[in-house]
């Protein structure tokens, strides 16, 4: 962007500026680290989340076949209790999936790269300022 910054007059408002500005900048590379991190988390945790689903759904198929063949009693019973808990994790699994899974992780993937472009437009501002207030001390 082209900024106005030949009205500037003043060093000294070129100064105010420029500390705005690198604070600015120290706040976004700050929240840059942080997407990172939570990129690589999720990256890792959504690849985590689909290897375990998959185990429990093929747990869970395989206990329904067992159970389709099992005459009634104590055995039958403890495999549609097995079911039951099966069910139930794969229930956890898909919610914690929607918190941390691809879908999550695209989210995070686009947070960073706003903000990696939020930094670029930062230093553009600051590359205008610091040239405006070069040309007024010279």
């Amino acid at each position: 962007m082209n900024y106005s910054v030949t009205n500037l007059t003043q060093v000294t408002d070129c100064n105010v500026l420029l500390t705005w500005a690198a604070k600015e900048k120290a706040d976004l590379d700050f929240k840059k680290l942080s997407d990172e991190r939570l990129t690589v988390r999720y990256t890792e945790t959504s690849q985590e989340l689909e290897a375990i689903l998959q185990g429990v759904l093929a747990e869970l198929a395989a206990t329904e076949t067992i159970i389709a063949i099992l005459p009634e009693g104590q055995s039958k019973d403890d495999a549609i209790n097995k079911k039951t808990r099966l069910e139930y994790k794969k229930f956890l699994l898909e919610t914690r999936k929607e918190s941390y899974g691809t879908v999550a992780l695209l989210e995070k993937e686009m947070e960073l790269a706003r903000v990696t472009q939020e930094i670029a437009e930062v230093d553009a501002f600051i590359a205008a300022v610091s040239a405006q207030k070069m040309r007024l001390q010279a």
